[in-house]
């Protein structure tokens, strides 16, 4: 059967509707599942070797997957993501141990690598099937905003539904406050699924005789390697690229704290898993909002200061706002740092990736992107379990105390980028002075 053409207006639709499903329910589990793992006897040191092997995983798969969804279509790869999604969360729900624990974040990875980029590369080829070249930015943009919004109502009505504590007075009396929260997460993965399986429709050009799509998709993964070494030599070619990704290790480093250690932090001021998934919700939300105020000032920052020096500032900020959470006392305290934080996270965003585009040429710029990705993973990954081990053998706050700390470093990794970028301006005055004698 011929596939059915979409027109760029149905297909815009079919975008944000898809982005609805899929991240509704990254709102209902966001935060909460290093609580859910504590909760059933992990350790913290444990509890981020989970999340290191979900990071490894993405880490490994992450460019594999991008060419093997070239080469097969997108569509089949991001229905493989959404059934791996319904797996992973499923194995959250029923885990008990940590084995069982390490299995889901490996599910988990393996469903971010293969979920990242199938779903908005689809929309531009479709888009493009009938205006060729057409600029799609604005809907990328009102799509990203959606993201937002749809996991902010998920922590919201997660807060709500924890509170609630439905499976405590309906289901279950011994059942955590948290669970039910994973379950719903996890119906809405298996929505999430049928969404795509229905609204996605995509038109691939022939194959040449003889090939066929998968044996293309294999033959696309098997040049990883080459991919690999390509950009690790760019890297060694160019110093304020390879400074830029060291910026972004640290910036990973960082990130362990306001975004894997806070909601354990404000179990511990608060003084139960429940009441903390009842916050983390609603202050999850709050942070994306501010997240996203954070993003539009940056185009501020760096109209007033320059993309390099908004980048330092965005990363200093960022990084004294998670030291700060890891020494407040009480959880008042601990939620006005983390939104600071998280609004410095959005600041940081913009000029780190403007400066990263610099850097790149239209040849090398995926590969660049993804380099640099690679590498946040990889940082959260290697970093997460000293980290957890830290926090259990002195405190959280000194693991938090700690991440920030070394975050902060990461700032000196853009004086490069500053030094190019002020170099540059200098050049293209002398340009336009020349100019004018002439």
């Amino acid at each position: 059967m011929t596939p059915v053409h979409l027109t760029p207006r149905d297909a815009e639709r079919r975008l944000y509707l898809l982005m609805v499903t899929r991240w509704l329910p990254v709102g209902f589990v966001v935060g909460i599942f290093i609580l859910v793992q504590t909760g059933r006897g992990l350790t913290i040191a444990q509890a981020a070797t989970v999340g290191a092997v979900m990071g490894m995983a993405c880490f490994l798969l992450e460019l594999p997957t991008s060419g093997f969804a070239d080469a097969v279509g997108r569509r089949p790869v991001y229905l493989t993501a959404a059934l791996i999604n319904v797996v992973a969360t499923v194995a959250y729900a029923v885990s008990q141990s940590f084995w069982a624990f390490i299995v889901a974040g490996a599910l988990m990875g393996a469903f971010r690598a293969l979920d990242s980029g199938p779903l908005e590369a689809w929309f531009v080829d479709t888009v493009h099937l009938s205006k060729p070249g057409a600029d799609v930015d604005r809907q990328l943009s009102r799509a990203s905003t959606i993201l937002g919004l749809a996991i902010a109502v998920g922590a919201v009505l997660s807060g709500g539904l924890i509170w609630w504590h439905p499976a405590q007075t309906v289901f279950d009396a011994g059942a955590s406050a948290l669970d039910a929260a994973v379950w719903v997460a996890a119906a809405l993965t298996l929505v999430h699924l049928v969404a795509a399986f229905v609204l996605m429709r995509e038109v691939r050009p022939a194959m040449e005789p003889g090939r066929t799509r998968w044996r293309q998709g294999l033959a696309e993964s098997r040049n990883t390697p080459t991919v690999i070494v390509s950009g690790l030599r760019l890297l060694g070619t160019n110093r304020v690229l390879l400074a830029l990704v060291i910026a972004e290790v640290f910036w990973s480093i960082g990130m362990i704290s306001f975004e894997s250690l806070m909601p354990l932090r404000l179990e511990e001021l608060v003084g139960s898993a429940r009441e903390a998934g009842a916050l983390v919700g609603p202050v999850s939300a709050a942070g994306w909002g501010l997240f996203a105020v954070g993003a539009w000032l940056a185009g501020t920052a760096s109209g007033r200061l320059g993309v390099a020096w908004a980048a330092v500032l965005g990363r200093v900020l960022n990084a004294l706002g998670a030291i700060v959470m890891g020494v407040v006392t009480g959880p008042v305290g601990l939620v006005a740092a983390y939104l600071f934080t998280y609004s410095m996270h959005g600041l940081n965003g913009p000029p780190h990736q403007a400066l990263l585009h610099r850097e790149a040429e239209a040849a090398n710029r995926s590969t660049v992107l993804s380099i640099n990705s690679m590498m946040a993973f990889l940082a959260f990954a290697v970093a997460g379990p000293p980290l957890g081990a830290l926090a259990d053998r002195t405190s959280i706050s000194t693991a938090m105390v700690t991440a920030g700390a070394i975050s902060i470093l990461g700032a000196f990794f853009y004086l490069p980028a500053r030094r190019k970028e002020r170099r540059l301006a200098r050049d293209g005055s002398r340009v336009v002075e020349t100019s004018s004698a002439s």
